[in-house]
């Protein structure tokens, strides 16, 4: 299958140089490779020309066209006629060297695949068990991993997630793909990470990235497959491994990055539940106090004080903008 790789990057020119040879090392090479830059100066373009990637093309886009959502939007634009299948990866990503040959697999094994994500490997370490006696682990499949404090505290107060990893609960701040094993299986889900992910060609004749979600786009990835799950199945192949290295440059300040998680996610909730029950929009709330009130206490304890302190600032401010400013979803 004829496949396109879309790179939408900011500022990140060392990272995107090593994602590239990870590219050039794969068993199953892009057809195409777009790299969409929305960088303010010219570092990004200078590396690209001082090394040479077979089939890539270049596009450095101005202001009305940065921001993660509109540099994916102006990517799928320039992808080929011949392709049937379009990736994207995060700049800040390592490839194994089988994930494209076990990513574009999954839709000859999956005919009823709409879209495929890959797998991060290097963020959380599982062990085989089936024993499930543990409460600090959680347990999915034969394999465990440790559960993190925040989900901890939530079971405590009845706020833990009614739904399978990868799958909206009634009331969001579900389980993300990092809770679903390295077990090789595929799983279906509703929710793509963006930055690992790859679709169909035929989707982006019904659906874009909407322009709801500015600049870094927190959680664009989530309303993007959410909408697409209503029409059909989506996948992660766990056997489409990669590494994430987070890279700081290019991501909103805290404060803005905090606004963004109350207000980001109470769209893409409502993406899935347009109109929740009553009981489902308490558990909302509570769990977003809850999780604010953890993120404050981080001012304590972490050494990162200014950092839990500005992030927990936005997402009280974003809390109480929903109350008189909540966003209006497209659906």
């Amino acid at each position: 299958m004829n496949f396109t790789l879309i790179v939408c990057t900011y500022m990140r020119p060392k990272p995107l140089l090593t994602l590239l040879q990870s590219v050039a090392k794969q068993t199953l090479y892009p057809n195409d490779i777009l790299i969409i830059d929305g960088s303010t100066n010219n570092d990004t373009e200078t590396i690209l020309k001082e090394n040479a990637f077979k089939n890539l093309k270049y596009f450095k886009v101005d202001a009305p066209h940065r921001g993660l959502t509109k540099q994916r939007n102006f990517g799928v634009k320039k992808v080929s006629e011949s392709s049937e299948i379009i990736c994207f990866l995060d700049d800040d990503v390592i490839l194994k060297a089988n994930y494209f040959e076990a990513l574009i697999k999954t839709y000859s094994e999956k005919k009823d695949a709409l879209a495929v994500g890959g797998y991060i490997i290097n963020e959380v370490s599982w062990t085989k068990s089936d024993h499930k006696k543990d409460p600090s682990k959680f347990y999915y499949d034969g394999w465990m991993r440790s559960e993190p404090s925040r989900f901890k505290m939530r079971r405590k107060f009845g706020l833990l997630p009614d739904a399978i990893p990868g799958c909206m609960p009634t009331f969001s701040h579900g389980r993300s793909i990092s809770f679903l094993p390295p077990s090789g299986g595929i799983y279906e889900v509703e929710q793509l990470m963006g930055g690992v992910s790859s679709y169909r060609k035929d989707v982006f004749n019904r659906f874009n990235f909407s322009s709801y979600f500015e600049g870094y786009g927190l959680y664009e990835d989530a309303d993007f497959s959410l909408r697409l799950a209503k029409t059909g199945k989506l996948y992660v192949n766990t056997n489409a491994q990669l590494a994430h290295y987070h890279d700081g440059s290019g991501r909103p300040n805290k404060y803005g990055y905090g606004k963004m998680v109350l207000r980001n996610g109470w769209y893409v909730w409502r993406v899935k539940y347009p109109n929740p029950t009553f009981k489902a929009r308490l558990k909302w709330h509570a769990t977003a106090i809850l999780l604010t009130k953890i993120r404050l206490l981080n001012v304590i304890t972490t050494s990162e004080r200014k950092e839990a302190f500005t992030e927990s600032l936005g997402r009280i401010v974003g809390w109480f903008s929903l109350i008189f400013n909540a966003p209006k979803v497209n659906r």
